[in-house]
Protein backbone atom coordinates (compact mmCIF):
# COMPACT_ATOMS: atom_id res chain seq x y z
CA UNK A 1 0.00 0.00 0.00
CA UNK A 2 1.23 3.47 -0.79
CA UNK A 3 1.14 6.25 1.75
CA UNK A 4 2.04 9.91 1.61
CA UNK A 5 3.79 11.29 4.68
CA UNK A 6 3.39 15.05 4.92
CA UNK A 7 5.84 16.83 7.20
CA UNK A 8 4.05 19.86 8.59
CA UNK A 9 5.85 22.86 10.02
CA UNK A 10 4.07 25.02 12.52
CA UNK A 11 5.60 28.20 13.82
CA UNK A 12 3.07 28.25 16.66
CA UNK A 13 3.84 24.72 17.89
CA UNK A 14 7.59 24.55 17.38
CA UNK A 15 9.88 26.85 19.28
CA UNK A 16 12.70 26.59 16.76
CA UNK A 17 14.13 29.04 14.26
CA UNK A 18 13.81 28.57 10.50
CA UNK A 19 16.33 26.08 9.17
CA UNK A 20 18.15 28.96 7.43
CA UNK A 21 18.98 30.28 10.91
CA UNK A 22 20.36 27.01 12.33
CA UNK A 23 24.08 26.58 12.94
CA UNK A 24 25.68 24.99 9.85
CA UNK A 25 26.64 21.82 11.74
CA UNK A 26 23.04 21.32 12.90
CA UNK A 27 21.84 21.59 9.30
CA UNK A 28 24.45 19.01 8.25
CA UNK A 29 23.34 16.58 10.98
CA UNK A 30 19.66 17.05 10.04
CA UNK A 31 20.29 16.53 6.32
CA UNK A 32 22.45 13.46 6.98
CA UNK A 33 19.69 11.97 9.16
CA UNK A 34 17.21 12.43 6.31
CA UNK A 35 19.66 10.96 3.77
CA UNK A 36 20.29 7.95 6.00
CA UNK A 37 16.57 7.38 6.56
CA UNK A 38 15.88 7.64 2.82
CA UNK A 39 18.74 5.20 2.09
CA UNK A 40 17.31 2.75 4.63
CA UNK A 41 13.84 3.00 3.05
CA UNK A 42 15.34 2.66 -0.44
CA UNK A 43 17.16 -0.47 0.77
CA UNK A 44 13.93 -2.05 2.01
CA UNK A 45 12.18 -1.10 -1.24
CA UNK A 46 9.71 1.13 0.61
CA UNK A 47 10.80 4.57 -0.65
CA UNK A 48 8.97 5.76 -3.75
CA UNK A 49 10.02 9.43 -3.50
CA UNK A 50 10.80 12.11 -0.94
CA UNK A 51 11.29 15.86 -1.30
CA UNK A 52 11.76 18.87 0.90
CA UNK A 53 9.96 22.04 -0.10
CA UNK A 54 11.10 25.65 -0.27
CA UNK A 55 9.59 28.01 2.31
CA UNK A 56 6.00 29.20 2.07
CA UNK A 57 7.17 32.63 0.93
CA UNK A 58 7.91 31.05 -2.47
CA UNK A 59 4.46 29.43 -2.82
CA UNK A 60 1.94 30.56 -5.41
CA UNK A 61 -1.77 29.82 -5.50
CA UNK A 62 -3.12 29.27 -9.03
CA UNK A 63 -6.75 29.25 -10.17
CA UNK A 64 -8.07 28.53 -13.64
CA UNK A 65 -9.48 32.05 -14.02
CA UNK A 66 -11.65 31.31 -17.05
CA UNK A 67 -8.80 30.03 -19.18
CA UNK A 68 -6.13 32.49 -18.05
CA UNK A 69 -4.23 31.39 -14.94
CA UNK A 70 -4.72 33.72 -12.00
CA UNK A 71 -1.68 33.58 -9.72
CA UNK A 72 -1.44 34.98 -6.22
CA UNK A 73 1.10 34.68 -3.43
CA UNK A 74 0.36 32.10 -0.82
CA UNK A 75 0.04 30.81 1.74
CA UNK A 76 -0.82 34.10 3.32
CA UNK A 77 1.06 35.84 6.12
CA UNK A 78 -1.47 34.77 8.77
CA UNK A 79 -0.88 31.10 7.95
CA UNK A 80 0.75 29.38 10.90
CA UNK A 81 1.35 25.94 9.34
CA UNK A 82 2.79 24.85 6.02
CA UNK A 83 4.00 21.75 4.26
CA UNK A 84 7.77 21.39 4.71
CA UNK A 85 8.31 18.14 2.81
CA UNK A 86 6.86 14.80 1.85
CA UNK A 87 7.61 11.14 1.35
CA UNK A 88 5.74 8.58 -0.68
CA UNK A 89 6.31 5.11 0.72
CA UNK A 90 5.07 1.74 -0.46
CA UNK A 91 4.88 -0.45 2.61
CA UNK A 92 2.94 -3.38 4.03
CA UNK A 93 0.34 -1.53 6.05
CA UNK A 94 -0.65 1.58 7.99
CA UNK A 95 1.27 0.63 11.16
CA UNK A 96 4.50 0.51 9.12
CA UNK A 97 3.69 3.89 7.52
CA UNK A 98 3.12 5.31 11.01
CA UNK A 99 6.47 3.89 12.12
CA UNK A 100 8.24 5.58 9.22
CA UNK A 101 6.43 8.85 10.00
CA UNK A 102 7.70 8.63 13.59
CA UNK A 103 11.27 8.26 12.29
CA UNK A 104 10.77 11.35 10.11
CA UNK A 105 9.38 13.27 13.09
CA UNK A 106 12.45 12.39 15.15
CA UNK A 107 14.84 14.17 12.76
CA UNK A 108 17.35 16.24 14.73
CA UNK A 109 17.00 19.98 14.92
CA UNK A 110 19.09 22.69 16.57
CA UNK A 111 21.41 21.24 19.17
CA UNK A 112 20.60 17.71 17.96
CA UNK A 113 17.24 17.64 19.73
CA UNK A 114 14.52 15.72 17.84
CA UNK A 115 12.19 18.13 16.05
CA UNK A 116 9.09 16.09 16.96
CA UNK A 117 7.43 17.65 13.89
CA UNK A 118 3.90 16.54 13.08
CA UNK A 119 3.79 14.16 10.10
CA UNK A 120 0.42 13.46 8.50
CA UNK A 121 -0.01 9.90 7.17
CA UNK A 122 -2.47 9.46 4.31
CA UNK A 123 -3.09 6.41 2.18
CA UNK A 124 -2.83 7.10 -1.55
CA UNK A 125 -5.95 6.07 -3.44
CA UNK A 126 -5.90 5.04 -7.08
CA UNK A 127 -9.49 6.28 -7.40
CA UNK A 128 -12.25 7.54 -5.10
CA UNK A 129 -14.02 4.83 -3.11
CA UNK A 130 -17.16 3.59 -4.86
CA UNK A 131 -20.09 1.91 -3.22
CA UNK A 132 -20.72 -1.55 -4.63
Amino acid sequence: MKYMLLMQFSSKDLDIPKVEEWPVEDVRVHVQYMRDLNAELRGTGELVDAQGLAGPETARIVRAGGGVPVVSDGPFAETKEWLAGWWIVDCADEPRAIGIAAEVSAAPGPGGRPLDMPVEVRRIMSEPPVEV
